[in-house]
């Protein structure tokens, strides 16, 4: 989200939880449980209290102005706790991503929403199987969604296709046939501090293949959740 439109959103929220707030204390209601509900939930919170004000005459005609005004600017210090909250949260245990592209399929899909768990690898290093949110190596900026096939020490090679992580033959039951590929590469061992990534769909993912192995400092988290669409939401 770009400056202009967090700045627009946090302004709506704030003149939702001041009218919201002020609206409350004229009915009786406890109007700040009402503006920590609105301050959190946002648009939802504000068509809950839509409908619960219908049922709540009010008792207060009037507000003094110094009341009304001590209402209203409620809403700064709660948007204040609630952005610190926030960028705690993103920064030190979950983010919500978004899938750009088809490598990953037929696990996930252009468009998927996920919640990554930032904090999954702090008690232990990704593990073979693990779908990971990463750092492109060749442009930090960018965060790419692959899967870690083999970790740091392992010998990999693809033979027409076939992944071998230590001269085992991978599990990829979960690559369709359509998907598969019949390329060469390595035998290479991972650095240590490094692992190898590829995409689920091999015919068409940009993965260590191509531009080598990941450190393991790019790596952002694991991908724990997908939430939408709902239809297909499941734990990773």
């Amino acid at each position: 989200m770009n400056p202009a439109a967090a700045l627009l959103m946090w302004m709506t929220v704030a003149i939702m939880v001041a009218a919201v707030a002020t609206d409350a204390a004229r009915r009786g209601r406890n109007w700040f449980a009402w503006a920590v509900f609105v301050s959190v939930t946002g648009s939802l919170g504000g068509l809950v209290w839509l409908v619960v004000r219908r049922r709540s005459p009010i008792v207060v005609e009037r507000l003094g102005g110094l009341r009304r005004w001590s209402l209203r600017l409620t809403a700064v210090p709660l948007l204040l706790i609630n952005a610190v909250i926030t960028v705690f949260v993103v920064t030190f245990l979950f983010q919500v991503a978004r899938v750009e592209g088809r490598a990953m399929e037929p696990t996930l899909v252009d468009q998927d929403r996920l919640i990554v768990n930032k904090f999954a690898y702090r008690s232990g290093p990704p593990r073979r199987g693990d779908i990971v949110m990463h750092h492109y190596p060749n442009k930090p900026e960018k965060v790419f969604v692959k899967r870690v096939v083999a970790q740091e020490g392992d010998q990999v090679r693809i033979v027409d296709g076939n992944v071998y992580v230590n001269d085992a033959a991978l599990d990829d039951s979960f690559v369709l046939p359509e998907s598969r590929s019949h390329d060469n590469w390595g035998p290479n061992v991972v650095p240590e501090g490094y692992y190898f990534v590829m995409g689920d769909r091999r015919n068409n993912s940009s993965d260590s293949r191509h531009w080598g192995f990941v450190p393991k400092k790019y790596i952002v988290g694991r991908v724990q959740y997908r939430w939408w669409p709902i239809g297909t939401a499941r734990t990773f």
